[in-house]
């Protein structure tokens, strides 16, 4: 069963228990899949159904912050509750140690030696970690390792 799928028969599952706010945040997402779909007239994977999920969780982090700063703590609760069921799709995340792991050998395969070889290793890395670990942090890791901290 495809990613995709599984989203489509959970949004029919949550229309017909009547869980709205559920409903909700599946329609969004699939409206997400089929934007990206029109947009780039490419039939989607799992790879570019994890992508749509990332993009959108990043969107529902940027506003949980900027609503819980304007006081707005009702909108800010809506935004979790749809970042939580988006989270359900995404593959389980790394530890750090395999993290670390994974940034250590691509720094020995690329030869890496100094920050402006962070380009190398993060090309290496992100296939590897993408959706399962937040390349911000990530990269911060790949920086710390190549700087020598």
């Amino acid at each position: 069963m495809t990613l995709e799928t599984r989203i489509d028969d959970d949004w029919k599952a949550a229309m017909k228990s009547g869980e709205k706010a559920r409903k909700d945040a599946l329609s969004l997402l699939r409206a997400a899949i089929k934007q990206k779909r029109v947009d780039e007239k490419v039939e989607i994977d799992d790879a570019a159904v994890i992508s749509v999920i990332e993009k959108m969780l990043k969107q529902r982090k940027d506003s949980i912050t900027q609503y819980e700063a304007a006081k707005r703590q009702d909108l800010a609760d809506v935004e979790k509750f749809e970042s939580s069921v988006l989270v359900t799709y995404m593959p389980q995340g790394l530890g750090a140690a395999e993290i670390e792991a994974i940034v250590v050998a691509a720094i020995a395969e690329s030869g890496a030696k100094a920050p402006s070889d962070m380009g190398k290793v993060i090309a290496l890395v992100k296939p590897q970690v993408a959706g399962r670990a937040d390349m911000g942090e990530v990269s911060k890791l790949v920086k710390a390792k190549l700087s020598g901290a």
